[in-house]
This record gives structure tokens, C-alpha cells and sequence, in this order.
């Protein structure tokens, strides 16, 4: 599918100019800005099953409504002694308390420190030390693990919820003088983790405006009309997508909001109608338990307009736009880059169900750098390097790794950013993702992507999930290995054996006979970081002490060149 014209457009309320985010310094003066122009517009909507998640009745809060209560919550603050340089944690999940506070705490510039409900003691303890927060709020069943965290990490650490008056604070603001402005660190938010530690992601104030100023700005398929747009995504606050590219995005153009508690794939589809959602926000696993769901006559009972997010299965992307009548627009981005280096697919042709990520902003500089470290030929795989383009090669990126400025130095080797992902270009300059560097599995020569094989695993019936890795081959050097939690678990031997031939095949008639798992390990968990993605470097533990193992199904016999 090369173009795409929705069913029925939605007439938009009040046209006109988003509110530049020029004008304003932080975050915080960009919702006042909006508070000021749109008063009575609905800013934050929590939905039914959101609400009934977390205890509380739906509810729209408007800007005027929010500005107010910043305000409020500001002035507790201040009076408390918080102010320019401190940081705060918020444990508050997807709740409209945390914007409130983030904004409030915003102003006065301090940094807020999103934690995942998700962590437990020993991530917390890292967390709580390496950050150095003084103060939590989080909801009253997190406290006594909060609490107990700090005295283990022996760090000093009040927690309170989110209604109730910060103590007096322990240390005066470190810049007591200085005004906070767009260089002001707006956030702290960790990376996964997916390799070793978290790194602490230190984000200013320009950060967060620039990448609502770039999608504010963008044209195609995501054009977003101005005092109208109803953006709905179940992406953790505590991620850089939904604080950036969807929070603020909405301020600037004076948006509605809906942060779902998490993503329920039953009940995903009311929760649009519901809100009158036009823009949703997405994981690329999201589109594929979509469409494990039985066609319906309302599958286009929505108004949404598009949505932008990224990893959708390239061979159910068209399928997906076809079946439910808005295009998926795929982006590219990191934590580290934010808009400073941003790609999206967002104007024809997008090559759908190709992996591709759009061509080059004008605003980025980009390389591709081959495993002989020059640049890579049209097609060839490489490492994706970027910076903006510009006196300042790193506007809207990230201020650094807390604590870690030789990580900081090693990621901008040569003046260029190196993030890690492998893609290549292909002769009309579009960008097409292939996978994590550290997961590219390199079998007799051959380069394979794991996350290309899990795509593909992933549709079978059976798959409920899927991780694949490299285990050590002394012929090949690496072999496919696929851990697979089963929607059915087999029951014996000969069932897994039967189960694990049935995935193999599937992969063979798909996929190039050499990137078909060798090996399939049926498994009943997959080692996950808090925001739920694939620890990578424990599943590459994993997958060198999995073969030889009951539940592991030697399946190399298999993988046949084909005629």
C-alpha cells in the first residue's frame, strides 16, 4: 500500500498555529502558554478501564483545570524549599497525577525521575542511589518497598502520595540564581537496560520542546490539526514517547490526551471509541495481537486518523491499514536522540512491509557505517550513526549519561552519535531497520537478524511469545536459538519435538533456510527489563546453556538449503 485515504475526515474545532514552542523556556510555561489560548479545551481524559485500574472515576481535566492545580502544587513545593536543580521520583504510573506534578515541579526547574511500578528492590536501590532523589511521590502500595529500597542503598529518601504536602527539604536548591530555561534538566529517564546497568538519560527542557516542535510541524500522514487532535497511547510515562513525542506534543497544538494504564488488546478498541481518539501511539506488538482478533464489521468504527510508533511485523503492516482504515507511520528515534535526530516514514512512498523507517531528515546527518568501517554501499547493512545538523551537532539530544561521561564520550566517538542499530539504505534513500547491533546473530557468515525471526515466529498459533539469540556453534559460530513461551505448552518430549518441527517448517517456508532456528527452547518465561522488553545480554546467556536440555529441541537437521 503506497497511498492512503482515510474513510471520513473529522472537522477539526478551532484551526490555526500550534503554540511555538519558541516562545517558551520549559515545559511548563508551554502548558501555561496553552492555558492561557485554550482554557476550556480538555487536556487530560482518563477512560473507564484506565480509571477503574487505578481506583479512581473517569474524568477530563481541561488546561485551565491543570494549570491551576500546578499551581497549586508549585507553591507547596517552593514553600517546602524544592526549587532549580533538585530531583524528584515519580512513581505514579499512567496516572494524571503525574503530569500535574511533573509540570508543577517543571516550573520551579526541577528534574522529575519517572520510576517503572514495575521495578523491584535491587533496580530501586540502583535507581535511588545513582539518581540521588530526595523525594518520591508514588501511590501508598509502592511506599514500604520505596522505603526499604532507600535503606538498603543506605540513601536518605522521604516518599509521599500524590495528595499530600512535601516535607521540608533537606538540601537548598544547587541553583538557587539562575532562571530555568531550555537548558535546564527537564528529566531523568533510565534506558532499559537491556545489555547492563540503566544508564540515567539526563533530558533538558529543549529536549521536550523540540521534538513537540518537530511533530507539531510535520506534514503527510501526520498532520496535526490544531486545538482538535485526540492522541491515545499505553506507553509508560516513564519512557521518552509518551512524555516527549505525546505529552507535550499535545500542549503545543492544545491536544487531548489519554494515557491507558498499559495496553489490553481486548478491550483496546472501545477504549479508542471511547475517547474519540484520532492519533494512537504504538509498539510494533501491538498491530500483531490486533490481528489475531476475528475480523468485525467494526473494525473501522473509529475515527482515528493515523498511528505513529515503530517494529510493526512488515508482513501484517499492509494488512493492518487495509483491514482497519489508517496508515501505521514508522519511526525512528532513541532516548539519547530525541528530535535532535528523528526519521519517520510519514509522506509516500513508505514502503510498506519493508521495515522502512523513512528517508533523511534535513535536520539529521546520517552515516551507515559497514563492519569494515567505512561508509556501507546502497543495501549493505551498517551501523547507524547520526547528529543534527548544524553549529550544534547535538541540539535535542540528551545532556549526557549521569555519571558516566566516558559512556557519554564513547556513544559521540568521532563527533558522531553511534546508536547501535543496524539498517541500510536502499536506492531511493529510504531507511530500513534491521535489528540491535548486539542482536544480530552471525551464522557461517551470514548476518541474521533476530528480531526478522521472531517477527516471523510470532504468527504462528502457537507462539504466545518469542526471543531468539545466538548459541554457540563449533561448525558455524553462531546457530539460531528461539526461546518460545507456548500458548499451549507441549506436554512431553515428543509433543516439543513435534511443536518445535512445526515452528521450523513455518520459518522455512518464510524465511531463508539459514535464519530458521537450529535449536527451539520451550520456555515459561523470557528474561524482561521492567518495561518489558528482552534483556538481551541474559537471553544470550541463556542460549548457550540451553542446548543439550530437556526442553530444548535440537532442530538443525532441518535447515536445508533449498532447491
Amino acid at each position: 500500500m503506497n497511498s492512503f485515504t482515510p474513510d471520513a475526515p473529522v472537522t477539526c474545532a478551532q484551526p490555526g498555529e500550534p503554540a511555538s514552542p519558541h516562545a517558551a523556556q520549559t515545559v511548563a510555561q508551554a502548558l501555561a502558554l496553552a492555558a492561557a489560548r485554550w482554557p476550556d479545551h480538555p487536556f487530560i481524559q482518563v477512560l473507564s478501564n484506565t480509571a477503574a485500574a487505578y481506583g479512581m472515576s473517569p474524568c477530563v481535566i481541561t488546561y485551565g483545570a491543570a494549570q491551576a492545580e500546578i499551581a497549586r502544587l508549585r507553591q507547596a513545593y517552593v514553600s517546602a524549599g524544592y526549587g532549580h536543580g533538585h530531583r524528584v521520583g515519580l512513581m505514579l504510573d499512567n496516572r494524571p497525577t503525574f503530569l500535574l506534578h511533573w509540570l508543577a515541579l517543571n516550573g520551579m526547574g526541577a528534574s522529575v525521575v519517572p520510576i517503572s511500578s514495575e521495578l523491584r528492590s535491587a533496580e530501586l536501590e540502583y535507581l535511588i542511589e545513582h539518581s540521588g532523589i530526595g523525594l518520591v511521590i508514588a501511590t501508598p502500595s509502592r511506599h514500604a518497598l520505596l522505603a526499604a529500597a532507600a535503606q538498603s542503598a543506605n540513601c536518605r529518601l522521604a516518599v509521599i502520595g500524590p495528595d499530600d504536602l512535601p516535607p521540608r527539604c533537606a538540601t537548598p536548591p544547587p541553583f538557587t540564581h539562575d532562571m530555568p530555561g531550555l537548558h535546564t534538566e527537564c528529566g531523568l529517564l533510565y534506558t532499559s537496560g537491556t545489555t547492563g546497568r540503566p544508564k540515567g538519560c539526563m533530558l533538558s527542557n529543549r529536549y521536550y520542546l523540540l521534538a513537540a516542535q518537530w511533530y507539531a510541524e510535520l506534514d503527510g500522514h501526520v498532520s496535526l490539526r490544531v486545538g482538535c487532535e485526540r492522541m491515545i497511547t499505553p506507553l509508560p510515562v516513564n519512557h521518552m514517547n509518551a512524555m516527549a513525542f505525546s505529552v507535550v506534543t499535545m500542549i503545543v497544538t492544545g491536544g487531548c490526551i489519554s494515557l491507558v494504564d498499559r495496553f489490553h488488546p481486548d478491550g483496546w478498541w472501545a477504549a479508542v471509541r471511547e475517547f474519540r481518539a484520532t492519533v494512537i501511539h504504538y509498539l510494533g506488538v501491538m498491530p500483531a495481537m490486533l490481528m489475531k482478533a476475528s475480523e468485525s464489521q467494526a473494525d473501522r468504527d473509529h475515527s482515528v486518523r493515523f498511528g505513529f510508533g515503530a517494529g510493526v511485523n512488515r508482513s501484517l503492516h499492509e494488512p493492518f491499514e487495509r483491514r482497519f482504515g489508517f496508515p501505521l507511520v514508522e519511526g525512528w528515534s532513541m532516548t539519547e536522540t530525541g528530535a535532535g535526530a528523528v526519521l519517520i516514514a510519514h509522506r509516500e512512498p513508505r514502503a510498506v512491509g519493508t521495515n522502512c523507517f523513512g528517508p533523511n531528515n534535513p535536520e539529521v546527518e546520517v552515516r551507515i557505517v559497514a563492519d569494515h568501517g567505512f561508509d556501507a554501499a546502497v543495501d549493505e547493512p551498517g551501523e547507524l550513526l547520526v547528529r543534527h545538523r548544524g553549529a550544534d551537532s547535538r541540539d535535542g539530544f540528551y545532556l549526557g549519561y549521569l555519571k558516566d561521561a566516558q559512556a557519554t564520550d564513547e556513544a559521540w566517538a568521532g563527533g558522531w552519535f553511534h546508536t547501535g542499530d543496524m539498517v541500510s539504505r536502499d536506492t531511493n534513500g529510504l531507511y530500513h531497520f534491521i535489528d540491535r547491533r548486539k542482536n544480530v546473530i552471525r551464522r557461517s557468515g551470514e548476518n541474521i537478524a533476530a528480531v526478522e525471526v521472531e517477527s516471523v515466529l510470532l504468527q504462528h498459533p502457537l507462539v504466545r511469545a518469542v526471543a531468539v539469540a545466538a548459541a554457540p556453534d563449533p561448525v558455524r559460530g553462531d546457530e539460531v536459538l528461539a526461546c518460545v513461551i507456548a500458548a499451549a505448552p507441549p506436554a512431553d518430549a515428543a509433543a516439543r519435538e513435534q511443536a518445535a518441527h512445526s515452528l521450523v517448517q513455518w520459518c522455512l517456508e518464510r524465511l531463508a533456510y539459514f535464519k530458521a532456528p537450529g535449536y527451539v527452547a520451550f520456555v515459561d518465561a523470557l528474561p524482561l527489563t521492567a518495561s518489558q522488553k528482552v534483556q538481551r545480554g541474559e537471553l544470550k546467556a541463556l542460549a548457550a546453556r540451553l542446548p543439550g536440555t530437556a526442553y530444548c529441541v535440537d532442530t538443525r537437521s532441518l535447515k536445508k538449503r533449498q532447491a
